[in-house]
């Protein structure tokens, strides 16, 4: 029997995790000697943003919760590191399998490598070159010591095989993110916000944001605010703010007709309003890659993006950080003539049955 752990620690990593458990399932039930073990870190954690994922995306819950939320960086690397060594300890397994990039794929690889245990890493070689960000550290390492690389597209391979890497280790699978969506595309849940705001659609815009460079200094989230109230001519602006960003946007005094501030939504609701939204303005990865397989334009306030097929393929532009920019963009986007977009080879709903195919000959 071939053991693999499976790691979760944040919210994106449930959408990845999800269809690597179904379809492990499948090869399980179709004779395939392969089980799993879910591991859960508690690196974030409240009923809404952590439980709801296992409820709506049919998963069970974790074998283990490792509780280690809160603290800083360093902190929190050092308590998952702690108890993610006993965890192994007292359940031996083949494979470690991690996902993403957050402080749990980093912490979770390092201590199955130091006890010999092989390490798998779902959307390796994916960069943004800049680090400052967190992220960008937690993916560098976890790509130096990993075992096996599954990439989401051509230019993450690439990026593995210039640092090094035998391309006799990196598959390209597609998108496990992907995989979900897809999954998911029909049983989308209305919020009763849509009714209750009459929105229509392609009639308003969906807004995130929680990158530290864009909500930690104040003046500058007013000017990212203030233009895009401005700038959406009436529209509504539907806006699920992080429980973060709702602490410093308490204190800004931004009110205006068309903002809407919403609570955090699950997935199958926050996914109806992006399908049926005109755009996204965002700041976030994982969102520009589900509106350019969504076909919806898609505004990121970031200077760099460890995704860009979003942008040379799908429906995504990179407009910076400067509030000046936003004015522009609105302007194409208002007009009618936002770019199409295509999708990615491979984001097809499929990667996780070829990972687990792959995962089983190894």
């Amino acid at each position: 029997m071939k053991h693999i752990t499976l790691i979760a620690g944040a919210r994106p990593n449930f959408m990845k995790i999800a269809p690597l458990i179904h379809a492990i399932k499948k090869a399980s039930q179709g004779g395939a000697d392969i089980a799993y073990r879910l591991v859960h870190t508690g690196q974030h954690y409240d009923k809404q943003m952590s439980d709801t994922f296992f409820e709506e995306l049919n998963i069970p819950a974790p074998d283990a919760n490792l509780g280690c939320g809160g603290g800083s960086q360093a902190q929190q690397t050092a308590a998952i590191m702690v108890a993610f060594e006993k965890e192994l300890l007292e359940h031996p397994t083949d494979l470690v399998l991690v996902v993403g990039d957050v402080t749990s794929t980093m912490a979770c690889s390092i201590v199955a490598k130091k006890l010999n245990i092989k390490v798998a890493h779902v959307e390796a070689g994916i960069r943004s070159y800049d680090m400052t960000m967190p992220e960008e550290i937690n993916r560098m390492v976890t790509d130096s010591i990993t075992d096996y690389f599954f990439t989401t597209t051509r230019w993450a391979s690439s990026n593995l095989v210039k640092a090094g890497i035998e391309d006799s280790r990196i598959y390209l699978v597609g998108n496990v993110m992907i995989d979900t969506l897809l999954a998911n595309i029909d049983r989308f849940v209305k919020p009763a916000i849509y009714d209750e705001l009459g929105l229509q659609e392609k009639g308003y815009m969906m807004l995130t944001l929680h990158r530290p460079a864009n909500v930690d200094e104040t003046n500058h989230l007013k000017a990212l605010m203030t233009e895009i109230v401005q700038n959406a001519k009436g529209l509504p602006i539907i806006f699920p703010i992080h429980p973060r960003t709702a602490k410093l946007f308490a204190d800004l005094g931004i009110e205006a007709p068309n903002l809407h501030i919403v609570s955090p939504m699950g997935y199958l609701e926050f996914n109806y309003m992006v399908k049926r939204a005109l755009a996204v303005v965002t700041d976030s990865g994982g969102i520009t890659e589900e509106t350019t397989v969504m076909g919806v334009p898609c505004i990121t306030l970031r200077d760099n993006t460890e995704r860009p097929e979003t942008c040379q393929i799908g429906t995504n532009e990179l407009i910076g950080t400067n509030p000046d920019n936003i004015a522009p963009a609105f302007a194409t986007l208002l007009s009618g003539n936002w770019k199409k977009g295509g999708i990615p080879e491979l984001w097809d709903g499929k990667a996780a049955d070829r990972i687990v195919e792959i995962l089983i000959g190894l």
